[in-house]
């Protein structure tokens, strides 16, 4: 009895230290979460665009691409089936992406000086015709490109450059194209062999085709992502996840990702 009561004394006696202790720990941490690893959560403000903008202003388009994606690279995956840009209403929603909007802010971020000029750049970029901006709400989201093929066809998402990749096949089209041209998945393994020589450079935007049987909803591009070289590796960086089962935007290797990507080849386009 005297051996537990003593340590049910010293247990007691602890407890105050011991809530000190956790106290200044989880503090500790907060603030090292918020100090060493600002990277959790994305976010940039205005302050932090127009310094990037104005570091890299000097690199060609592709450079500024392809580091403008980068900097996307673990933003969470978003989950709304819509776009939660376009429940919203917003131009700028940046705390969760899918593909199509970490390809439309990339790119608008790429071609602006400022983040007021990245906001017109993507009254055109994001829509079949034009944007419309009233009171800080867009008020015409239908008009915007919901397909990757349209984006692509459309001419403002620079020339296509498939042909220079590989030899092109075809596939069966939908949505009023009977057939598109693709560089299909085996031919661009093939063409793997030294990375070095595979044509995509800094920027390049990859529009993977689906397979007819894979289709939902008629669509041709089931995912997009932006190359990124480093010597001669060569990356994708791409919204990586699901609407069911999250994700985030991934940097890998682009033959990784081919050599398993359940889609059936690639269109590429690129701004000069």
């Amino acid at each position: 009895m005297y051996i537990c009561r003593a340590k049910r004394l010293k247990y007691q006696s602890s407890e105050p230290r011991k809530r000190h202790f956790c106290g200044k720990w989880y503090g500790t941490m907060a603030l090292f979460c918020l100090v060493i690893l600002p990277s959790l959560g994305f976010a940039l403000d205005d302050s932090d665009i127009a310094s990037f903008q104005k570091q890299i202003s000097h690199k060609p388009i592709g450079e500024r691409i392809a580091l403008w994606a980068e900097k996307f690279v673990g933003t969470p995956y978003d989950p709304d089936p819509l776009g939660e840009y376009v429940r919203r209403n917003v131009i700028v929603a940046d705390d969760r992406v899918d593909c199509m909007y970490h390809s439309f802010r990339t790119l608008e971020l790429a071609m602006s000086d400022t983040p007021e000029e990245a906001i017109r750049v993507a009254l055109d970029k994001r829509f079949m015709e034009r944007g419309i901006l009233e009171s800080g709400v867009v008020v015409n989201y239908n008009d915007r490109f919901q397909y990757g093929e349209d984006m692509l066809d459309s001419g403002k998402w620079g020339k296509e450059i498939t042909g220079d990749i590989g030899p092109v096949t075809t596939i069966k089209g939908s949505r009023g194209r009977v057939k598109v041209g693709m560089v299909s998945k085996n031919n661009l393994i093939k063409n793997f062999n030294k990375s070095s020589q595979l044509a995509v450079k800094n920027g390049d935007f990859v529009f993977f085709i689906k397979s007819p049987k894979r289709r939902v909803a008629n669509e041709i591009v089931g995912h997009i992502g932006i190359i990124k070289r480093e010597g001669n590796d060569i990356y994708l960086i791409h919204a990586s996840g699901s609407k069911n089962n999250g994700g985030e935007v991934r940097k890998v290797l682009f033959l990784n990702y081919v050599s398993t990507m359940p889609f059936a080849g690639v269109r590429v386009s690129r701004f000069p």
